[in-house]
């Protein structure tokens, strides 16, 4: 008999974490090694417990799942990774096919859909839901009929990382300290943000991280 496949499981909500973990935990082929509460703990734990597979919610505190999804597919590509989330949201799906997620699994479907997910990762096959198999056939025809590629990000990974900490309320030496930069370097990156956003201050930052899903209101 081949080993279960490894899985961590990162949700910001215990009560999810649980009802996931039951769905997982009763297929014979699949068995959740680690949980995390936020992106940054989930990488953590990915490096601890080397799993096959992480299931990442997209709104947690710290990181968010797509930007842990980013930074483990840089190192740990051999990791399949699922989102599974609350949003039917175009952009969230195009972001986390970009962040390197094999999947994209809404919860309200999760014990019909999970278990197949997982599997499908783990045979390196794409999982999508319908309403994102008919997201991605607009988005082809649209970019096909204007001859153009989907336009670039408003800001970059590192400035969108250092916009979530500062609308949770962190000081520019704590996000130092999370994201290993100095304070200087923190400062001119928000420096940036606000300048390329238009934007005047933590209120609007704030506001800003609402609407774009870094953080939850």
């Amino acid at each position: 008999m081949t080993e279960a496949t490894r899985i961590l499981l990162a949700d910001d909500h215990a009560l999810v974490r649980r009802g996931v973990r039951l769905i997982l935990d009763s297929e014979p082929d699949l068995t959740v090694v680690a949980e995390a509460s936020d992106g940054a703990e989930a990488i953590e734990n990915a490096r601890l417990h080397q799993p096959d597979l992480a299931i990442f919610d997209i709104a947690m505190p710290r990181l968010t799942g797509l930007q842990a999804a980013r930074e483990l597919s840089r190192i740990q590509p051999e990791l399949r990774i699922l989102i599974l989330t609350m949003y039917d949201n175009e952009q969230y799906f195009f972001e986390a096919l970009q962040a390197g997620a094999s999947g994209y699994v809404l919860k309200s479907v999760a014990d019909r859909d999970l278990v197949e997910a997982c599997r499908a990762a783990m045979r390196d096959e794409p999982f999508l839901y319908p309403g994102a198999v008919t997201a991605l056939i607009r988005n082809y025809l649209e970019r096909a009929r204007q001859g153009e590629d989907i336009p670039d990000r408003a800001i970059t990974h590192r400035e969108e990382e250092i916009l979530k900490l500062v609308a949770e309320g962190h000081t520019s030496k704590e996000i130092g300290d999370i994201l290993f930069i100095s304070v200087k370097t923190v400062e001119r990156h928000r420096a940036n943000i606000l300048q390329k956003l238009g934007l005047r201050d933590r209120l609007e930052l704030t506001r800003y991280a609402i609407r774009a899903g870094l953080i939850e209101p």
